[in-house]
């Protein structure tokens, strides 16, 4: 089957195999037809080393298909069924499970270090324990989740990843009071999922920052009231807090530096909420006074701060009722022999959000 692979964390091109099967299958797992996946930052932060993940490995977590097969003990799915991939099922049975934080929970990165691919050439790793850069994947039965008939593949592939992480972190996270001010730095897919779900909240203001002009352009059009580049944020900030600084600062990119430019935009009291997925040897710079002095709350959002399944069930019930939109946020389109321009699509900023059509 077909599948686009990195050989060496560090190159920044994939390579479409044709030669690529999909292993793994048995007692408790999956083989799941995939028939779109997007383009997440995460799958370039793991592709440069960032992130975490060994190689070769074939890269992609936010996807959806169809399940083609159930291996034994499956018992609520069959073949047929349309369903979006978790890249972070919970186990329900370790301690951040049972204490109600399943978005903590380990099992999924468990399943990062045991080959789900082969080629003649040798094993190949799943980016996240999933690997969705392909035609077939074989996952763990929880980490495929039932979707209605109703959702397209493509929306639903968004709702495995960006979305869920955007709009949690407003809405879970960050609990945003009705009336604030809100900041959001980093203004991709991930970033502008959070922006609606301030929205949704009823900010009364919400500033986006971002370098990309056109990416400014659509943050206004899914609910920012005003966009600015990174260097008129300081402008923006005296004009709306009156230089006090945001209720709420969402640092969407993931670098120390732009996470402490957060941290500065916060007011005393404030809340600044990481989204940004960075690197192990990146440091944020906090000095101990500031930190007491500004009681300024920092709260971390992994995969949106709460329960994945009841987030997916949410985001699709705001999705139906029209109050947040999934399709604008897919500005691009390739099929998988094209995923060199996906990645070149991400790595400019043209893009929101990618759909690589399988």
């Amino acid at each position: 089957m077909r599948a686009a692979v990195l050989h060496e964390i560090g190159q920044d091109k994939l390579e479409v195999l044709d030669d690529v099967e999909a292993v793994g299958f048995g007692p408790g797992k999956v083989r799941v037809r995939v028939r779109a996946t997007g383009l997440c930052h995460s799958d370039l932060s793991a592709m440069n080393g960032v992130l975490p993940q060994p190689a070769p490995f074939v890269p992609g977590h936010e996807g959806a298909g169809e399940i083609l097969d159930v291996g034994e003990g499956v018992r609520n799915l069959k073949p047929g069924d349309r369903v979006v991939l978790c890249w972070l099922p919970a186990c329900g049975a370790c301690p951040a499970c049972k204490r109600g934080q399943t978005e903590l929970c380990l099992a999924g990165f468990m399943n990062a270090g045991t080959p789900n691919f082969k080629r003649p050439g040798g094993d190949l790793f799943g980016f996240a324990g999933t690997g969705t850069f392909t035609e077939e994947v074989v996952v763990d039965a929880g980490c495929a989740v039932p979707i209605p008939d109703d959702v397209p593949f493509d929306i639903a592939a968004l709702i495995g990843c960006g979305v869920t992480t955007g709009l949690g972190a407003a809405l879970n996270t960050a609990d945003l009071e009705a009336g604030s001010s809100v900041a959001v730095i980093g203004c991709g897919g991930v970033g502008i999922s959070a922006i609606q779900g301030a929205k949704l909240r009823g900010a009364a203001e919400i500033v986006a920052v971002d370098p990309v002009a056109s990416r400014r352009e659509a943050a206004l059009k899914f609910g920012a009231t005003r966009a600015v580049s990174p260097d008129e944020l300081a402008d923006a900030k005296q004009q709306v807090t009156a230089g006090e600084g945001f209720d709420y600062v969402f640092e969407v990119v993931g670098r120390s530096a732009t996470a402490r430019t957060a941290y500065e935009n916060t007011r005393r009291g404030g809340t600044l909420v990481v989204v940004g997925a960075g690197a192990m040897d990146d440091f944020l710079q906090l000095n101990m006074f500031e930190l007491f002095f500004d009681e300024k709350r920092i709260l971390p959002s992994m995969y949106g701060g709460g329960d994945v399944l009841r987030s997916y069930e949410r985001t699709i019930a705001l999705w139906r009722a029209g109050r947040i939109d999934l399709n604008g946020l897919i500005t691009h389109r390739v099929p998988l022999a094209e995923i060199n321009e996906a990645l070149d699509q991400m790595r400019t900023g043209t893009a929101l959000r990618t759909c690589i059509e399988i």
